[in-house]
C-alpha cells in the first residue's frame, strides 16, 4: 500500500494484463457477522484485508468470538445467537457494513440477554446517518440511546436480561437513504425468531436492491431461507436459526472490478486486453450490472464463472442516461468514464451518494471539474461533460477510498487529447477496501516513451547512491533500479560460471540473460540471481570490484542496456549508478551527482563493514575508492561524470534525510503541481 501524503500519475495511454481482486466487502462483513452470530465453526476463505473488515474483526474479537488463521483460511467460532460479554466499546472506524448491522444485532440481543455496548467511528462516521435504524428499533422494546447528534453515532445499546421484543406487528423501516438498514434488520431479527415470524415492512422505494439480494442469499447460506414479497415485505420463519456451512468462499469485489473494467474499456487496444479474476457474470453482487453500463458506454466484455475480459469498442466512448439506483457504489466509476465521451453523461437515482463516506455527489463533482470537465450536480444526480481542455489535477480524495481509485482513471488523458499528469492526495484512504490498488494498477498500465518521470541519482562508488535513491523511491512512491546492482549480479555470476571478467563476449551473454528478481513489499532490498538470494554477497567488496571491471567492458553495457530501461514503469523510476543521467536517462527531468570526500566515502564504508562483522582497514579502504574512481572516471565507456544538467549535490556533511528533502524540493521545483511533497 502507498502510505504517501500524494501519489503523482503520469499521462497514461495503454492498458493490458491480469488483475486478482480482493474479496468483496460487502460479503465478508455480512459473512464475518453472520459467522460470529452461528452456532460452530466457519472457514472463511478469500475474505477481504481492509479496514472495514479489520474493525469487524475487532469487534468480533471482544465479543468473544474465536478467531484463528490457517493459512489463508480465517476460522471463526461464532456465539451461536448467545452473548458470551456483557459489556463492551467498539469502535468501527467509517464502516457502514459493520456500524449498521452490529448496531441492531447488539441492540436486540442486549434488550433480550441483557448488556451494555457502545459504538463509535471515526468522525465522518458519527455525520453518516442511522436515525431510520434507531427509529425500527425502539418500537421493538430495544433501548437505544444518543450519544452525540440524535440520529447519528456513536451509540449505546443497553438492556436487562429476560427481556422480550415486540415483534407481534410488523417492523417498518425507511428504504430509501440506505438499504444497509433493512440488512441490518434482517441480520438481527433471527436471534429473537423463536415464537412467531417476523416481519419486517419497507416504506417508501427500496434503493439499492443488489445488496439485500446478497444479505438474503448469505443468510439462506446460514439457514436462514427469508420469504419476500416483491421489495416491501419480508418474513423471517419462526424458529429461524443460525447455522454454520462449514465453509464459506467470498467473491472478489464486484464494485472493485468497476475500476478494472473502465481501464480496458479506455485503454486496452488492439490485441490487449484487461483480465479480471475473482468476480464473473455469474457474480450475487448487484455492481457485476456495472458490466451492462459500460458495455452500453462501448466497452467489449466478456466472461464466465469468476472471471472479466475487457477491450476497448466504441471511441470515443458513448455519454449515456442512467438510473443507477442498482449499482451506486460502481455508478462513480461511470462518472469518471463520462471524460472520455463524445457527449454528456446523466447519473440518477444516486442520492445515496450524499451519505456515504463523503458526499460524494459534490466531491466528485468538485474533483472533475479540477481536471476540466463541466459538471452540473443535484439532489440525486450529476451530469458530466467531457474536458474541451485538460488539465492537471491534484485529487482531494476526502478519505474516501471509492475517490482514488475512480479518479485514477483521469490520468488516461493522452487517450482524450491532454497530456497532463494527475495528484492523487491520500492514496493510502484506498485501504478501506483494497489496500494494494494502485500496485494492482500500475502493473496493468502503460505511458509512452518519455512520459514516465525519472530521476537519476549519480556518483562515485560508496557516495551513498543508493541508500539516497531508496529513499527518494519510498517517499515518492516510484520504482527503484540499483543499476550497481545488476553489474555486480553480472561479475557475480561470472564468478560462479567460471568466465573471466575480461572476457567481453562471454560476460555480455552472462548479463543478457542474467536471472535476477529484486524483492517488493515486505521483500523489499533483497535480491535473488539464479533463485538464490544474493543480497549480502553483492556488497562485499570483492563483489564491488567485479562489478567496477565487467563495467568497464561495452558489451555488457550494452547487454544491459534493455533491461535498465525496462525499469521505467509508472508511476516513476528512481535510476542510481554512474551512467544513469549521461547514458541511460539522458532525458531524466532531474539529475542529481552525489559525492563525498574519499575519506568520507571510506569512513562510511568502514562503518557498515564492521556493522556487519567484517574486518575492514581505513587505509586500505580508502585508497580502493581512490582506484575504483580513477579507473572508473578514465574508461574510454560511459565513464563516470556528472551530467551538464545535473545538480552537484555534495553529502559529506549531510545526513541522509537532509539529502532526501533537498533532492524532493528540486524536484518539486521542476514539476507540474510546485506544492511540496
Amino acid at each position: 500500500m502507498y502510505d504517501l501524503p500524494h501519489l503523482d500519475l503520469p499521462p497514461l495511454n495503454s492498458a493490458a494484463g491480469t488483475v486478482r481482486l480482493p474479496g468483496s466487502k460487502s460479503i465478508s462483513n455480512r459473512v464475518l457477522l453472520l459467522a460470529g452470530l452461528a452456532a460452530g465453526t466457519t472457514a472463511v476463505h478469500d475474505l477481504l484485508a481492509s479496514d472495514d473488515t479489520r474493525v469487524m474483526l475487532d469487534a468480533l474479537r471482544a465479543l468473544g468470538c474465536t478467531l484463528e488463521r490457517d493459512g489463508a483460511v480465517l476460522r471463526v467460532t461464532g456465539l451461536g445467537g448467545r452473548l458470551a460479554v456483557h459489556e463492551a466499546r467498539l469502535f468501527l472506524g467509517n464502516a457502514g457494513t459493520a456500524m449498521r448491522p452490529l448496531a441492531a444485532a447488539l441492540a436486540v440481543l442486549a434488550a433480550t440477554q441483557g448488556g451494555r455496548f457502545e459504538l463509535s467511528g471515526v468522525p465522518r462516521m458519527h455525520e453518516r446517518p442511522i436515525g431510520d435504524l434507531v427509529a425500527a428499533l425502539r418500537p421493538l422494546g430495544c433501548t437505544v440511546d444518543d450519544l452525540g447528534n440524535p440520529g447519528y453515532p456513536p451509540l449505546r445499546l443497553s438492556g436487562q436480561a429476560g427481556g422480550r421484543l415486540a415483534t407481534e406487528l410488523p417492523i417498518r423501516v425507511r428504504g430509501d437513504v440506505s438499504s444497509q438498514f433493512l440488512t441490518a434488520l434482517l441480520l438481527a431479527l433471527p436471534l429473537v425468531a423463536d415464537e412467531r415470524d417476523i416481519v419486517i415492512e419497507v416504506d417508501g422505494e427500496l434503493i439499492s436492491t443488489p445488496y439485500i439480494e446478497i444479505t438474503l442469499n448469505l443468510l439462506a447460506r446460514f439457514g436462514i431461507a427469508v420469504r419476500r414479497e416483491g421489495w416491501q415485505r419480508f418474513t423471517i420463519p419462526r424458529g429461524s436459526r443460525y447455522a454454520s456451512p462449514g465453509a464459506i468462499h467470498v467473491e472478489g469485489d464486484a464494485s472493485s472490478a468497476s475500476y478494472f473494467v473502465a481501464l480496458g474499456a479506455l485503454a486496452a487496444q488492439g490485441d490487449d486486453v484487461v483480465r479480471i479474476e475473482g468476480v464473473g457474470l455469474d457474480s450475487i453482487q448487484g455492481d457485476i450490472r456495472f458490466v451492462d453500463a459500460a458495455q452500453a458506454m462501448g466497452a467489449q466484455v466478456y466472461g464466465g464463472p469468476g472471471w472479466l475480459e475487457v477491450k476497448r469498442g466504441r471511441w470515443p466512448l458513448a455519454g449515456i442516461h442512467l438510473d443507477c439506483k442498482q449499482i451506486p457504489d460502481a455508478a462513480m466509476t461511470l462518472a469518471v468514464m463520462a471524460l472520455y465521451a463524445d457527449g454528456p453523461t446523466r447519473l440518477t437515482g444516486i442520492a445515496s451518494w450524499r451519505v456515504k463516506e463523503t458526499d460524494r455527489i459534490a466531491a466528485m463533482a468538485a474533483e472533475l471539474r479540477k481536471v476540466g470537465a463541466a459538471v452540473v450536480e443535484g439532489p440525486d444526480f450529476i451530469e458530466v461533460s467531457p474536458p474541451l481542455q485538460w488539465q492537471p489535477g491534484v485529487i482531494h480524495t476526502y478519505d474516501d477510498h471509492r475517490m482514488a481509485m475512480c479518479l485514477s482513471l483521469a490520468a488516461f488523458n493522452p487517450l482524450a487529447g491532454g497530456n497532463c499528469p494527475v495528484r492523487i492526495l491520500d492514496p493510502k484512504c484506498v485501504a478501506k477496501t483494497f489496500p494494494d490498488y494502485f500496485e494492482a494498477f500500475f502493473g496493468l498500465v502503460g505511458a509512452a516513451d518519455g512520459a514516465v518521470p525519472v530521476i537519476t541519482v549519480d556518483g562515485p562508488t560508496a557516495s551513498g547512491k543508493g541508500t539516497l535513491a531508496a529513499a527518494l523511491a519510498a517517499a515518492l512512491g516510484w520504482q527503484l533500479l540499483d543499476s550497481g546492482a545488476l553489474y555486480r549480479a553480472t561479475g557475480l555470476a561470472a564468478q560462479w560460471d567460471g568466465v573471466a571478467p575480461d572476457d567481453e563476449a562471454a560476460v555480455a551473454r552472462l548479463a543478457a540473460a542474467l536471472e535476477l528478481r529484486f524483492g517488493q513489499g515486505s521483500e523489499a532490498g533483497r535480491v535473488w540471481l539464479r533463485g538464490r538470494e544474493v543480497t549480502d554477497d553483492l556488497r562485499l567488496e570483492a563483489t564491488g570490484a567485479l562489478a567496477s571491471r565487467v563495467a568497464s567492458l561495452p558489451a555488457v553495457r550494452q547487454a544491459l542496456h534493455a533491461l535498465q530501461l525496462a525499469f521505467r514503469r509508472a508511476p516513476g523510476l528512481v535510476a542510481d549508478g554512474r551512467d544513469m543521467g549521461t547514458v541511460i536517462f539522458p532525458g531524466a527531468p532531474l539529475k542529481v551527482f552525489l559525492t563525498a570526500s574519499a575519506a568520507e566515502r571510506a569512513a562510511r564504508r568502514h562503518k557498515q563493514l564492521m556493522a556487519k562483522g567484517i574486518p575492514a582497514n581505513m587505509i586500505d579502504l580508502r585508497a580502493d575508492l581512490e582506484a575504483r574512481d580513477a579507473r572508473d572516471t578514465s574508461r574510454a565507456t560511459a565513464p563516470l561524470k556528472p551530467a551538464e544538467d545535473a545538480r552537484l549535490l555534495d553529502n559529506s556533511a549531510l545526513g541522509i534525510e537532509e539529502s532526501v528533502q533537498q533532492v524532493l524540493a528540486w524536484w518539486q521545483q521542476s514539476g507540474p503541481f510546485g506544492s511540496p511533497p
